[in-house]
């Protein structure tokens, strides 16, 4: 069975490989040793309670307990841009016209701007290639909205997600060679890598301050603005079927789209329901297939499995419970 659990310092390994494997442009997993031990470290003590939940980052790893091989992980922060601006792109409609010449003008210009401060965000979610089937990205990402609803307080109002943006098969982005690049003199991986690990002062220095036409800019370049990875359209589809939508936001370097929903307009956030566990025998049939994840987020682990819903019991396999490590009477959250 696949569970997803708390991240922490043991995992360092496993997330570095990930990283690698993630590739260019995977801003939120850099292959950075310290950066990564940073996080790993960040994450336990998020769990434990030990960061005021602004700045709580928690990382999540997906688990095969058969083997305790770890397939996957993703991360939810409960604050961004607060004490290090969150940079995006605005994609503005600037209108201009002539009443001399009788003739209007609507030209789509970018804005850098800090506008998301404050926001919750999910992201960080890769799987391993071979474990991309069967349920588990699925898995993966929905864990993050059910850790969000232990304790929504915990988390703001507002929740984006980043999509990581086009690259060609050649590994180039388009975005940053014509745009991004020309502010910023630096390999795209390097001031990728400085987005993750330094404090940013590096884009506050160097950003664009003006309106960037976008008419004017190469049509390689103009294309791409907002468009989605092909490794990320799957992340997409699932974010959308949550709620979340495109708002004109996009990345700072390589003009991938940000997507964001109210925190309590989160279908898998709204939806879930509070229940208690209740073990069936090992020759019941159990009801549909459920999300279903523990109540702590101190003990936060989360799995799929056929549950059957009894007035305000989730009865469901014994394995389901110990993945979970869960007893009968113990809370749990279901969503259908």
């Amino acid at each position: 069975m696949l569970v997803v659990r708390p991240a922490g310092p043991s995992d360092f390994d496993t997330l570095m490989e990930l990283a690698v494997l993630s590739g260019r442009g995977f801003t939120s997993l850099p292959e950075d040793e310290p950066t990564i031990a940073d996080r790993l470290a960040l994450s336990a003590a998020s769990f434990a309670g030990e960061v005021a939940a602004p700045e709580a980052w928690y990382t999540l790893m997906l688990e095969d307990t058969a083997d305790g091989a770890n397939a996957g992980v993703a991360g939810v922060k409960a604050g961004v841009g607060l004490k290090r601006p969150h940079f995006s792109l605005r994609v503005v409609t600037l209108a201009q016209s002539s009443p001399t010449l009788d003739l209007r003008f609507d030209h789509q210009a970018l804005v850098m701007v800090n506008e998301c401060a404050g926001w919750s965000e999910v992201g960080s979610l890769f799987l391993r290639p071979e474990r991309r089937k069967g349920g588990a990205g699925r898995l993966l990402a929905q864990s993050r909205y059910m850790l969000i609803g232990i304790d929504p307080a915990k988390f703001a109002e507002m929740v984006l997600a980043e999509l990581r943006g086009w690259f060609g098969e050649d590994g180039h982005c388009p975005f940053w060679e014509h745009v991004s690049g020309k502010f910023f003199p630096l390999a795209f991986d390097e001031a990728d890598r400085m987005s993750a690990s330094t404090n940013g002062q590096f884009i506050l220095d160097l950003a664009p301050r003006h309106p960037i036409y976008v008419g004017l800019l190469p049509q390689a370049a103009r294309e791409v603005i907002g468009k989605c990875h092909r490794e990320g359209e799957a992340a997409r589809v699932m974010l959308e079927r949550e709620g979340f939508r495109f708002q004109g936001l996009v990345d700072l370097f390589d003009a991938g789209p940000t997507v964001s929903c109210h925190r309590d307009d989160i279908k898998t956030v709204k939806e879930a329901r509070r229940l208690t566990v209740a073990l069936g025998g090992d020759e019941e049939a159990y009801g549909e297939e459920a999300l279903v994840s523990s109540t702590s987020i101190a003990g936060f682990r989360a799995v799929r499995t056929p549950v059957l819903v009894d007035g305000q019991k989730a009865i469901m396999s014994r394995e389901a419970a110990d993945a979970l490590q869960l007893g009968e009477g113990e809370a749990v959250s279901v969503k259908l």
